[in-house]
């Protein structure tokens, strides 16, 4: 005898967030895996050899930038020729991937009728997007 399963209990919007993110954690997680074991392994130039690693991040931040010239902010992605910022990918994959997400819903609220969700999706990640960017400081 064949069991018929339950109807799914989460909606569209729910399965298709959860479903996005599950594919770019995966991205993330693989592409920091390569990227990483190119930088650990010298197969990818860096400007921090990770034998360095034990003398440097026990520095405060001020005295780490002088001693690096690491550059702030979103100058990183000018380097990613090099394997230590390379490596840096994919955690801004990970990082991006609810961005993604977010935006896809709006299609399928837009369809529903839901103008208000539709609105409120694209605003959040315009405010992550204005957050990321470095345009508004607070704090020191």
């Amino acid at each position: 005898m064949m069991v018929t399963p339950p109807p799914s209990m989460q909606s569209d919007e729910q399965l298709r967030y959860a479903g996005l993110m599950e594919w770019g954690a995966r991205l993330g997680i693989a592409v920091l895996l390569v990227t990483f074991t190119l930088y650990a392994s010298g197969m990818i130039q860096a400007d921090i050899a990770p034998e360095q690693w034990a003398t440097l991040w026990n520095k405060p931040l001020h005295t780490y930038l002088e001693l690096t010239a690491r550059p702030t902010g979103w100058g990183w992605l000018h380097r990613l020729d090099r394997g230590d910022y390379l490596s840096l990918s994919g955690i801004a994959i990970l990082a991006g991937s609810s961005m993604a997400s977010v935006l896809a819903l709006v299609p399928l609220y837009w369809r529903r009728q839901d103008r208000v969700y539709a609105v409120i999706a694209v605003l959040q990640v315009l405010v992550l997007l204005l957050a990321a960017s470095g345009l508004i400081r607070a704090g020191h």
